[in-house]
């Protein structure tokens, strides 16, 4: 006689990810845990900017997926309160010469051939949308399509209505297998779960969390810092970046790299970022990193030259050597899913990959082709540095 669990899963992360993953699994009916070592979008989704962009996006898998989210991110939107911030901004990508407007318009050709939106704006209309531009710029495209969520109140409000049976501050410590080596749960020091399927959306940690299931995913922690400065008048009115900061995300370089990306917040300061670099799980400060994005923003928006940051933070992308996380079952470990592995993009991401896990889980067709994503797509290596083993 079969077993019956008390769960269809057990999720390991309550990041934004997890908690979409759970929303979606309890949409098609399934009977979920959530399991944390902290709270609530403890780690990258409470660092993060809140981005739901399609701008920065190549055409290809990620684009498909970032457009899926966008449709069901607007869904949400309905449901969520006021203090998850959704505001479809829309994001202004500025080209400083002629020659990154004529890269700009051949990057936009392309998404706009898989269904992204993008319209050229003229240097001399560049004003109209954003009155406090630096001046000299060759041109921008808009992106009507990118939008901004409260990270750390869009997944909590996602947990919630998940219905999911949540334990926070738990460290799964073991991924419980069964005689024929299938997943059966994991377990905390307080408690076994025991389910037939576990979903690995562990972000930053989510190859450490594939290392207990006896399998290889070389997740890298790439770390990030934003700045926050004073409660300002709308000063920006949307999400402005420079060109260069779409170079960044498809890099692979452990060096620092920064670009600026600025945006308005409807509570009033502005959120300045981005910088990439691998360092490990390095918490320290980087004044150099910050110098940068200061400069950079200021050399955007000259208005902010003269105001104040009031606070900065960081933390760190889950980062994956070809750029695209690992979403929907491990074929190494029956009863094994990954959702992880977003990098930047996660906030973004996480209803489309919450669609595919629970499709995965039930067995329903998929919204969209899911072989890109696939988790075994890695060769084992040794990881780069010193610090990235730890």
């Amino acid at each position: 006689m079969l077993k019956r669990h008390p769960l269809d899963a057990v999720i390991i992360g309550a990041g934004v990810v997890g908690a979409a993953c759970a929303h979606q699994a309890a949409r098609a009916g399934l009977r979920v845990a959530v399991v944390d070592r902290g709270p609530v979008a403890g780690g990258t989704t409470g660092a993060g900017e809140g981005n739901l962009l399609v701008s920065d996006k190549e055409a290809g898998p990620e684009l498909d997926l970032a457009l899926l989210s966008n449709g069901l991110w607007r869904e949400l939107a309905a449901d969520l309160p006021r203090e998850a911030e959704y505001e479809a901004k829309g994001g202004l990508v500025v080209a400083p010469d002629e020659t990154t407007l004529t890269a700009l318009r051949g990057f936009a050709d392309r998404q706009r051939a898989a269904g992204a939106e993008a319209v050229e704006v003229a240097a001399g209309e560049l004003r109209e949308l954003e009155p406090h531009l630096a001046p000299g710029l060759a041109g921008a495209l808009h992106y009507p399509q990118d939008a901004q969520v409260q990270p750390a109140q869009a997944a909590a409000r996602l947990l919630a209505a998940s219905g999911a049976e949540v334990h926070l501050g738990e460290e799964v410590t073991a991924v419980l297998l069964d005689a024929s080596g299938a997943v059966r749960g994991v377990r905390t020091p307080r408690r076994d779960l025991l389910a037939p399927a576990v979903v690995n959306a562990a972000g930053t940690w989510g190859g450490r969390i594939a290392d207990l299931a006896g399998v290889h995913l070389p997740v890298l922690p790439r770390r990030g810092f934003v700045l926050v400065t004073e409660p300002l008048p709308r000063v920006v009115r949307h999400k402005v970046y420079a060109a260069d900061y779409i170079a960044d995300v498809a890099s692979g370089s452990a060096a620092l790299q920064s670009s600026a990306v600025v945006e308005g917040t409807p509570a009033g300061p502005v959120l300045i970022g981005a910088t990439r670099e691998r360092v490990g799980f390095d918490r320290s400060l980087s004044t150099e990193a910050l110098r940068r994005l200061a400069a950079q923003a200021a050399a955007l928006f000259p208005v902010l030259a003269g105001v104040r940051v009031l606070r900065t933070y960081h933390g760190f992308r889950p980062y994956l050597p070809d750029h695209l996380p690992a979403i929907g079952a491990d074929p190494r470990r029956p009863g094994l899913l990954h959702a992880c592995g977003h990098e930047g993009a996660g906030i973004g991401l996480a209803p489309a990959t919450g669609l595919l896990i629970a499709a995965a889980l039930t067995g329903a067709r998929p919204p969209l082709d899911p072989a890109p994503f696939r988790p075994d797509r890695f060769a084992r290596s040794a990881p780069d540095t010193p610090e990235e083993q730890r």
